[in-house]
């Protein structure tokens, strides 16, 4: 089947607000290539369960697309006509499948030489629709916050040694009530900006109280959903036949009911759990992997305005068959490995904060937990250089925001 074979009754089974917009775009989905409407439909069919800044970006592809004139339309879509595709993959049922059918058409153009072609095509195309299709400007500044080294007594290496020359280095931080002065100026700025997801507070080990006004993810708190991953996982492994391909496959099907979690929650943030733990590596067994991947897809897909970090020390290193196995006894913590896992991941969340729209306005802290080393990144402050200013966390955060 092609696309231009749509019909609107063939969209029965996806969730209501994907099924009303893919028909409502039906017109313009008809007129696209094979090799390029899955991997739309791939991101449409999960539209009901995205963050509000995914399903702007898909709405403005979609609005940008049908926007174009049928001419328009071959012109941007003409390196994709080009490609060849097996009668099998047309076969497909790309429809209800589309995920599964663009990991089958990667197989495939990768053994017919084709990959290049369809990459530069992708390029191509995201550029357009990137300089189309521009997000609005946002109400407030964003600000990305990284805790790191908690548990540990003292450290004689030399901290954010990446991000030293981008920021201002503050040695004589003020430690008392760190955690809680954060908590308490971000809590602030998501009641003064409420938007959905708009405000986040991710920990690798138990959260601490908190406000609602804030969407948090706790490495702890997913405990339950972590262990019967690792169980479903054994399960399978067992399974006559079960290679890594296949496995990946099970596990991008499963959805939260599957591994224990309440209906009736939030499902946009139960199926984001659920795919840190399936798409991410290491995420189900080390917590700063976890906060770094959670870092990673939360800035990547919601987009938030105000993101805290808070890493706590992960176990110690086993034998792989050790670290997957269910059991009871409490593992042994590496409090200092912990804190150079989470000096890296604090650069990284920094790298990926910048790729987001209007980074050149946007603040950085990244703080050793219960020590009085900090540093600040933000439009106001210079780079590559060191304050003897005494401030707590909460003033501290106040200068990286512009507010002295």
């Amino acid at each position: 089947m092609l696309p231009s074979d749509l019909k609107a009754e063939q969209f029965a089974g996806y969730p209501p607000k994907a099924r009303e917009l893919a028909v409502a775009h039906l017109g313009t989905l008809r007129q696209l290539p094979l090799s390029f409407v899955p991997s739309l439909l791939r991101e449409v069919i999960d539209y009901d369960f995205k963050f509000p800044a995914e399903r702007s970006s898909i709405d403005r592809e979609l609005a940008t697309l049908s926007s174009l004139t049928p001419a328009q339309l071959r012109e941007w879509f003409q390196p994709f006509s080009q490609l060849s595709l097996s009668p099998k993959l047309q076969s497909l049922d790309w429809i209800n499948q589309p995920g599964q059918f663009v990991e089958q058409l990667s197989a495939y153009l990768w053994t017919t030489h084709q990959l290049d072609a369809f990459r530069e095509a992708a390029t191509t195309y995201g550029d357009r629709t990137r300089t189309v299709a521009a997000s609005d400007p946002a109400a407030v500044r964003r600000l990305g916050i990284a805790v790191i080294g908690q548990g540990v007594e003292s450290y004689d290496g030399t901290l954010f040694r990446n991000l030293r020359k981008h920021g201002t280095y503050f040695k004589r931080v003020e430690p008392e009530r760190g955690v809680e002065l954060l908590l308490t100026s971000v809590e602030t700025r998501a009641k003064a900006h409420p938007v959905p997801y708009g405000h986040w507070y991710i920990d690798g080990g138990q959260h601490a109280e908190h406000s609602p006004s804030l969407t948090c993810v706790s490495f702890q708190k997913l405990e339950p959903v972590r262990a019967a991953l690792l169980k479903n996982i054994q399960t399978e492994i067992a399974r006559p036949g079960m290679g890594p391909e296949e496995l990946r496959t099970h596990m991008a099907r499963l959805s939260p009911s599957d591994l224990g979690m309440e209906r009736g929650g939030d499902e946009v943030l139960a199926r984001f759990e659920v795919k840190l733990f399936t798409e991410g590596s290491g995420t189900q067994i080390f917590s700063t992997t976890f906060a770094q991947w959670a870092t990673r897809e939360a800035l990547r897909r919601a987009q938030p305005h105000t993101l805290l970090v808070r890493y706590a020390p992960r176990q110690r290193q086993k034998p792989m068959n050790e670290l997957m196995a269910v059991s009871d006894s409490k593992p042994e913590l590496d409090p200092l490995g912990s804190l150079i896992d989470a000096d890296m991941g604090a650069y990284y969340q920094w790298i990926n904060q910048q790729r987001l729209p209007e980074s050149e306005q946007s603040s950085f802290l990244v703080w050793f937990e219960g020590h009085n080393q900090a540093l600040v990144i933000g439009p106001s402050l210079p780079r590559g250089t060191e304050s003897n200013t005494i401030l707590n966390l909460g003033e501290l955060l106040s200068v990286a925001v512009g507010r002295t």
